[in-house]
């Protein structure tokens, strides 16, 4: 037997380790929590100090059976769980139950799955962190504190089956008030005005410009209607123009830091149209290890779970390495980058980067699948970009006065590409960089034809709702969560059908609505941004060692209790009236009803539970079906996802992810869809893949804002399978 024995969480991990160690060891799994709160029971001695009642987890009294003969076969034995306050708290859990000392020296950590990172961490064990595994004990009682004594108070005065949690609850505060920002928001008209130039000595045919009117009369321009933008127009009609001003700089723009956990969410959200859950889930392949050929199992990304941007000294001088060798001298910075985490960071974590840059994406493509080359390779281009040196762009202004008005010109132009060439960060909303384009050659007192001057009508629009990546971010700004929650707080509010997708943007249900409303009037601190967030800084605190656990957890219990007492005593029962429709049950002929469940409306049978007959309520989108003729209705899937189908289902089977128009493609006569472009207006694209077509859709001032961009991702003729019958509330 092996002298030494390695504990992690994951199979995949241990086979990744083991092929590093060799004989002298045995690495094992522990898959995950061996122990944990009973789902069953309350779990929390609140009158000992809040002492949780820790059992083994189902379904792993075998693992710890194996883990107990192993322990009793090694003579040292090593905890390799994950380096942070979860893989601590299960190192913990593991040598309660195995009978290790948790003061000896047997816990190690690396921030990479290489052999030489593991290699470097056997040398160097500590004793568990028990600071650490407080922190961690103290969130899990908060949480469940909050979750089992508020969720019985929601049954009783709501519906059955509901539920609050900590966190969650404020992420969807957030969604439920962008959602009433957006109902409350007041469209307003406004106009601007653009004219067009073309410079002194230029041939009929050439070039000409745009400007922008800036100011008029000495007033910055403010134009609400169309008749005051015309009176302007026509004042400035044969006036002749001059160049008054001429400024020219050269700007210089940084690289992004390299990735963070929620910083790694977004962008994959925004340029792979990954979920939350998905990135997280293709990050840890690559984190635990994949076999790619003569070099076999290594982990390809350090630790996916960190809210650092610190690079270790090596890893920034290997990257430093084959930047000049790839791209040159000039593409190395005369200073290394060192980015500042934010305020609570954890800094003996790095960023999320790849374990060697040598180990090019596209030498990685034959052992990669899809998804796995695809995150890897925007890790890869991250971290390669933030070490490389400022882009340049030379940048021009132009002031161009006459008739009492001001018009101004901007251009840019890339001088020196730097870390662009590699890669460019996105963005929520898009802009950009350059986009604008190069001016001509411009002097003051410079006599320009004015080509013409327009006005353009636009609306303020009102703020988006949330996507993934938007809540993310701001959780993160809010200090809400941290790494390891993001996921789950995203999957427990459409679990729970406090919130819906539609078109990959957050809805909040009526059930979510009404959560929120009882929740800010009878537990204002729970829903409360700044309190949770200082709940966030509590936790830290116990971490560092600066506060004891069960204090903080006393501190927040007890007006926690109190408010739960008063509510109990104030909150009347929420009655969810059923409305009445004209469409008869076929199987017992009652008016069927509205009801709602987890995914929103349904028609129900108001004879339950004599009669258990639903009916997915269907919403005409004023769009014929391509393959019968029936129209096109709203429907969700299983998951709650919004998307169009046939009225005809099953007979007929066609549906789409994107919201078909009722203009047809003039190239292929198929359905079209309509597309915001982000501030550059909309486009009519044609749902066919195959097809491709596209034109400028009509001028709507902009779009609602919640169309999502072109992916290829939904084609007409998709067969996703007819609606889901929802429970019976």
């Amino acid at each position: 037997m092996a002298k030494k024995l390695v504990i992690v969480e994951s199979p995949a991990k241990a086979k990744t380790i083991g092929k590093f160690l060799g004989r002298g060891f045995a690495v094992k799994a522990s898959m995950g929590h061996v122990r944990d709160l009973p789902r069953s029971q309350f779990g929390v001695d609140i009158e000992r100090g809040f002492t949780p009642k820790y059992i083994t987890v189902r379904g792993q009294g075998k693992v710890l059976q194996e883990l107990r003969k192993a322990v009793k076969s090694a003579d040292q034995v090593y905890l390799a769980t994950d380096p942070d306050r979860e893989g601590e708290a299960i190192s913990w859990h593991l040598a309660e139950v195995l009978g290790l000392d948790p003061k000896s020296p047997n816990r190690i950590e690396f921030n990479e799955i290489t052999k030489s990172a593991v290699l470097a961490a056997l040398k160097n064990p500590r004793p568990i962190d028990t600071h650490r595994v407080d922190a961690q004990q103290a969130r899990r009682v908060v949480d469940r504190l909050v979750g089992y004594k508020l969720s019985p108070l929601l049954w009783s005065k709501v519906k059955r089956g509901l539920s609050a949690g900590r966190v969650q609850s404020v992420a969807l505060r957030l969604i439920c008030d962008r959602e009433q920002e957006i109902d409350d928001f007041v469209q307003e008209e406004y106009w601007t005005i653009t004219a067009s130039f073309r410079p002194p000595g230029a041939p009929a045919s050439g070039e000409a410009f745009e400007a922008k009117l800036h100011r008029f009369g000495g007033k910055k321009l403010d134009v609400k209607d169309e008749a005051k933008a015309r009176e302007i127009v026509a004042q400035l009609s044969g006036v002749e123009f001059v160049v008054t001003e001429v400024t020219r700089k050269e700007r210089r723009r940084n690289p992004a830091p390299p990735f963070t956990t929620s910083t790694l969410q977004q962008e994959a959200s925004r340029r792979l149209g990954f979920s939350a859950r998905r990135t997280m889930s293709v990050a840890q392949q690559l984190y635990e290890g994949l076999d790619i050929g003569d070099e076999g199992t290594v982990g390809l990304i350090t630790y996916l779970r960190t809210d650092s941007t610190r690079v270790s000294a090596e890893a920034q001088a290997e990257a430093l390495r084959f930047i000049e060798a790839r791209f040159g001298k000039e593409y190395v910075p005369a200073k290394p980058h060192q980015y500042k985490s934010r305020e609570g960071a954890q800094g003996a974590h790095e960023a999320i980067r790849p374990t060697s840059v040598l180990r090019r994406p596209e030498d990685l493509k034959p052992y990669l699948n899809r998804d796995q080359l695809r995150l890897y390779r925007l890790i890869w281009e991250r971290f390669i970009a933030s070490q490389m040196a400022p882009a340049v762009f030379d940048t021009l202004t132009v002031d161009i006065e006459g008739g009492g008005a001001l018009f101004r010109a901007t251009g840019s132009a890339v001088k020196f590409p730097g870390f662009m060439s590699v890669y460019i960060e996105g963005q929520d909303e898009e802009t950009s960089e350059g986009s604008e384009g190069m001016l001509p050659p411009l002097e003051p007192g410079d006599r320009l034809q004015c080509l013409a001057i327009e006005p353009h009508q636009h609306f303020t629009q009102p703020p988006p709702r949330y996507t993934e990546a938007m809540l993310v971010k701001t959780l993160e700004e809010l200090g809400i969560g941290r790494p390891s929650t993001y996921v789950q707080i995203i999957d427990t509010i459409q679990k729970r059908g406090y919130v819906t997708l539609k078109d990959k943007r957050f809805v909040p249900t009526e059930l979510g609505k009404i959560i929120v409303d009882l929740l800010k009037e009878h537990f204002p601190d729970i829903v409360d941004v700044e309190f949770t967030a200082h709940m966030e800084e509590q936790l830290d605190r116990i971490e560092e060692g600066e506060v004891e656990w069960r204090q903080v957890v006393s501190e927040f219990y007890g007006p926690f209790a109190r408010a739960l007492e008063h509510a109990r005593k104030e909150i009347e029962e929420v009655t969810l009236e059923d409305e009445v429709t004209d469409e008869v049950c076929e199987v017992c002929g009652r008016n069927m009803v509205i009801k709602w469940g987890r995914y929103g409306k349904f028609l129900a049978c108001p004879g339950f539970p004599e009669c258990k007959n639903t009916r997915p309520l269907l919403s005409e989108i004023g769009v014929d079906c391509p393959e019968c003729g029936r129209p096109l209705v709203e429907r969700r899937s299983r998951k709650g996802r919004v998307f169009y189908g046939c009225s005809g289902y099953p007979e007929c089977g066609f549906s789409s992810w994107q919201r078909p128009i009722a203009r047809r493609c003039p190239r292929c006569g198929g359905l079209m869809t309509r597309v915001d472009r982000k501030g550059k207006g909309s486009e009519h694209v044609c749902l066919d893949k195959a097809c491709g077509y596209r034109e400028a859709a009509p001028d709507d001032a902009g779009g609602d804002g919640e169309r999502e961009p072109v992916n290829g991702a939904a084609q007409a003729g998709t067969r996703l399978g007819g609606p889901t019958r929802t429970a019976q509330s």
